[in-house]
């Protein structure tokens, strides 16, 4: 891994009391430390600091405007923070560094913004067994409190690649050799019956602004799911769960 890491490219940033407090009492996650606002008083922060102390976390104070700005959202912070370890969260360029061990089929979300879609294309891509969802810092719903709810947790635990936006990661991808497809109603080759290689990336875009410009122009090809009685198309979240589960599909018949 690349020696000087983003804190964002290790961790997952809980706000909220009741979050932080569940993030503490399981016993699966690593929490880092937590942060506590000056003043920020009464039985919940209790029984974060107790919760804490029984873990060894590590409780600092700092003042309300720096957790607010710690938690990236100005309202629902309740004056505490925590840092929770995402043990297979990493840089994309850390992830394809060793050709041998790259993972081999991605997805790249593009401008998804929307908290419950990006929770459920992670917990769906995890499940299954998808080696790498790239999360851009810029452009893409922030991995929340929603966002954790909406996976039911596997957002700690899904292989995240972190990039500083879709358009940089897709660059970088196919310098590494990585063809993207993308999905659209109106290709000719379908999902089920395209040829999909073993190493590619499958950009998940937009459902109202589509695929970015920088995106798009490196798109080698796309494919789409069939439909039937009119629908035009899925919820994008559903649409991931169609793609995800395809190539786990073939993955098993070989």
């Amino acid at each position: 891994m690349s020696e000087h890491v983003s804190p964002r490219d290790r961790f997952v940033t809980v706000y909220g009391r009741k979050p932080v407090l569940e993030a503490l009492t399981d016993l699966e996650l690593r929490v880092d430390k937590v942060v506590l606002a000056e003043g920020a008083t009464g039985s919940a922060i209790k029984d974060i600091k107790e919760a804490a102390a029984d873990r060894a976390v590590p409780v600092q104070r700092a003042g309300a405007h720096r957790v607010k700005i710690l938690a990236g959202n100005g309202r629902h912070d309740q004056g505490v923070v925590a840092d929770v370890v995402a043990r297979r969260m990493r840089p994309l360029e850390d992830a394809l560094a060793d050709h041998a061990r790259a993972p081999g089929r991605m997805l790249l979300l593009d401008g998804l913004t929307t908290p419950a879609n990006v929770g459920m294309i992670l917990r769906t891509a995890t499940a299954a067994g998808i080696d790498g969802i790239v999360l851009p810092h810029r452009g893409v719903a922030n991995i929340d409190p929603l966002v954790v709810k909406a996976s039911a947790g596997v957002a700690f635990h899904a292989p995240i690649l972190r990039s500083s936006d879709a358009g940089t990661a897709a660059e970088t991808l196919t310098e590494f050799g990585y063809p993207l497809y993308s999905l659209d109603a109106r290709a000719e080759s379908n999902l089920f019956e395209a040829e999909l290689p073993d190493r590619a990336v499958f950009v998940l875009g937009s459902e109202t602004a589509g695929l970015s410009p920088e995106v798009e122009q490196r798109v080698a090809d796309r494919v789409s799911i069939p439909m039937r009685a009119g629908t035009e198309s899925l919820n994008v979240s559903a649409a991931a769960s169609v793609l995800c589960y395809e190539l786990l599909r073939r993955s098993i018949s070989g």
